[in-house]
C-alpha cells in the first residue's frame, strides 16, 4: 500500500511520515503491522473526543440509515443541521445566533471574509503576520507567512496585515477595513496568546471605524482551551465566529456564526451570496451534533484545563524552554529545528505521535484528544523526556 500511496495519492510535502493505518481507537492509532502508537496530534486537532468515540459513530449510523444527502445547503429542513445550529447557539452569545454549515473551516474563512465585504461595502480585509487561515486562495491571501504563497500570486487584493498583541498596529484599522481576521490563538506561529486585552482592543478598534471583527476559532474551538470556544477567556466577542477542526469530532464540517442580521445579508442583493452543495451535510451534521453534546453535557472541557497542569508537569526538562497554548493545546518549544524533528521522529518510532506547527520550527505540537487520561498524558511525557536526555547526552 505504500508503494500506492507514492505513486497514486498526491504528496504535500518530500517526505510524509507514511505510516500505514489499519485501525484507531480511544487515544491510539494502530498501523498494519499492529503497532499501537499513543495519540498526540488528534487529526491535527480535530478528533476532539478521540477515536471510534461511541457516540459520534453511532449518530454517523442511525443517519446514515435515515439517508445521506438529499439537497444543497439551505433548501430542505434536515433534523440534524438544524438541531446543530440551535444547540451552537444556545451555547454562543446572543449576537452570534445564526449560523451557516460548511464543509471545512477555510471555507467558512472564505464565507465569513465575503460576509464582511457584503456587510461594510468595503474591501480591505487585515489579517495578522505568520496568521494562518486556510489554503484556498483567499484564505491563503491573509496567510502572513508570504514564502508558502508567493508561488501562487496573484491573490486577493487590498490585504494589508498587522503584528498580532502590537498595539500600535491597531491604528491601521480604518474606515476602508472591512474585516480584521484573527486566530484567537495564533496556531502556526506557535500557539501565541492575545495578551494585554488585545483581542478586546481590535474589537473596541473595529466598532470606531465600522469593520467587524473575524475570529478564527477553527483550531482552539470546540473545548480544545478549556471553554467551548477560546475568546470566552479573553473579554471578546467577534462579529462574526469562525470554526471548523474538532467540530465534527472527525468528521469533515466547518461553519461561521453571526447576527441574524447580518446573515440575513446573503440571502438576497444578491440571492445565494454564499453557496455549498454538501454543507450541512446531515451525517457529518450528525457528528457534530453529537460531538457538541458530548462537550455540553460532559465536562471534558473543565479537564482539559487540568490536564494541561499534567503536561507541564511532567514535561520539565531543560531542552524545553517554555510550553506555550492553554488547556490541550500546547507546543513545546526547543532550542533549534533539529532537536524538534529528532523528538518527534524517534517519539514515533517510540509509540508517541507528535507533529509539527507551520512556521514555527522549534515547536513540538501537543494536541491530543479532550478524551486522553492522566495515565496516557504521563506515558507520553515520559517518552518525550526519555528522548530529550539521550540528545542532551
Amino acid at each position: 500500500m505504500k508503494k500506492d500511496f507514492f505513486k497514486y495519492q498526491a504528496q504535500t510535502t518530500p517526505h510524509p511520515l507514511a505510516l500505514e493505518i489499519s485501525h484507531a481507537k480511544g487515544s491510539y492509532i494502530y498501523d498494519t503491522n499492529n503497532k499501537k502508537y499513543l495519540d498526540f496530534i488528534a487529526g491535527v486537532s480535530a478528533c476532539t473526543l478521540g477515536h471510534q468515540h461511541q457516540s459520534v459513530t453511532n449518530a454517523i449510523k442511525t443517519q446514515l440509515d435515515k439517508y445521506a444527502h438529499v439537497m444543497v445547503y439551505g433548501e430542505y429542513v434536515q433534523k440534524p443541521s438544524v438541531q446543530l445550529a440551535k444547540l451552537l447557539a444556545a451555547h454562543l452569545p446572543k449576537s452570534l445566533q445564526k449560523t451557516y454549515l460548511v464543509n471545512s473551516g477555510t471555507e467558512a474563512i472564505e464565507g465569513a471574509m465575503k460576509l464582511a465585504k457584503r456587510a461594510t461595502g468595503r474591501s480591505q480585509i487585515i489579517a495578522a503576520k505568520n496568521a494562518y487561515h486556510g489554503n484556498t486562495q483567499g484564505a491563503m491571501s491573509i496567510m502572513g507567512y508570504e514564502e508558502r504563497k508567493q508561488a501562487f500570486r496573484p491573490l486577493l487584493p487590498d490585504v494589508s496585515f498587522i503584528s498580532f498583541n502590537n498595539l500600535s498596529d491597531l491604528s491601521k484599522i480604518t474606515h476602508k477595513t472591512a474585516g480584521v481576521v484573527l486566530e484567537t490563538i495564533q496556531g502556526g506561529a506557535g500557539f501565541i496568546e492575545p495578551k494585554n486585552n488585545y483581542l478586546a482592543l481590535v474589537k473596541k478598534r473595529c466598532k470606531e471605524v465600522g469593520a467587524l471583527l473575524i475570529l478564527d476559532e477553527i483550531q482552539p474551538g470546540f473545548g480544545r482551551t478549556g471553554k467551548l470556544f477560546g475568546f470566552e477567556h479573553y473579554n471578546c466577542i467577534p462579529d462574526i465566529l469562525v470554526m471548523g477542526k474538532g467540530m465534527g469530532g472527525g468528521m469533515p464540517i466547518g461553519a461561521f456564526s453571526a447576527s441574524e442580521k447580518l446573515m440575513n445579508l446573503l440571502q438576497d442583493t444578491p440571492k445565494l451570496g454564499h453557496i455549498t452543495t454538501f454543507g450541512g451535510h446531515p451525517v457529518i451534521a450528525a457528528a457534530a451534533l453529537a460531538t457538541l453534546s458530548e462537550l455540553t453535557e460532559s465536562n471534558l472541557m473543565q479537564q482539559a484545563l487540568e490536564k494541561e497542569k499534567l503536561f507541564r508537569k511532567h514535561l520539565q526538562h531543560p531542552l524545553i524552554k517554555e510550553i506555550r497554548g492553554k488547556g490541550l493545546m500546547l507546543a513545546a518549544m526547543v532550542d533549534n529545528a533539529e532537536i524538534c524533528n529528532q523528538v518527534i521522529l524517534k517519539s514515533q518510532e517510540n509509540g508517541l505521535l507528535l507533529f509539527w506547527l507551520l512556521f514555527e520550527p522549534k515547536a513540538i505540537r501537543i494536541t491530543p484528544p479532550l478524551t486522553i487520561s492522566n495515565q496516557e498524558i504521563i506515558e507520553g511525557c515520559h517518552i518525550i523526556t526519555t528522548i530529550l536526555n539521550k540528545l542532551k547526552h
